[in-house]
């Protein structure tokens, strides 16, 4: 089990986009365990690679509702292919804004095509705590922050604060 580092905010490896996986190797199965381990950690319910410094198109998610079950999913490549109209607003989070959580709007329903560990595209619906996930996951990849979707005035306020806490760290 290997706890790997997070990539918080104002590191400018977020606004990265990430390279597509372009084989499953041993590495890439390494890398999946860890990201596994580091969002369950953390805790949280998805993990851009990114957000551990590696700008691979690969996602970790979790997001079963029963206390002590884990339904670990692991998504390389992953890709929106239809968006509901309906949106549906939830509140998130993110492993790379630490304690900092705001309403964010997006739609309701997805559908999403990835590949897994064993080299199938899988094609699946989701909605709820799941649409919500995938689609800030999927952001993550291409150097999107969830407070991107808010006024600019909250995005810069988050920012500002993010980059005082790492002033206040790095002269400490």
């Amino acid at each position: 089990m290997t706890i790997k580092p997070l990539v918080i905010l104002p590191d400018s490896k977020l606004r990265l986009v990430s390279e597509p996986v372009k084989e499953i190797t041993d590495e890439i199965r390494k890398l999946a365990d860890d990201m596994l381990d580091t969002m369950y950690d953390a805790p949280g319910v998805g993990l851009a690679a990114i957000q551990v410094g590696v700008p691979l198109r690969m996602v970790t998610m979790d997001v079963s509702k029963t206390e002590g079950e884990r339904h670990p999913m692991v998504l390389l490549n992953p890709e929106i292919v239809w968006a509901s109209e309906e949106k549906r607003v939830y509140e998130e989070g993110c492993l790379s804004i630490p304690e900092y959580y705001e309403e964010v709007e997006r739609p309701d329903r997805v559908r999403f095509r990835y590949m897994n560990l064993q080299g199938e595209t899988v094609e699946q619906e989701a909605e709820d705590l799941m649409a919500t996930c995938v689609q800030h996951e999927i952001d993550h990849l291409n150097g999107v922050l969830f407070i991107d979707h808010l006024s600019k005035l909250k995005r810069d306020r988050v920012i500002t604060k993010f980059k005082k806490a790492a002033k206040r760290e790095a002269g400490a």
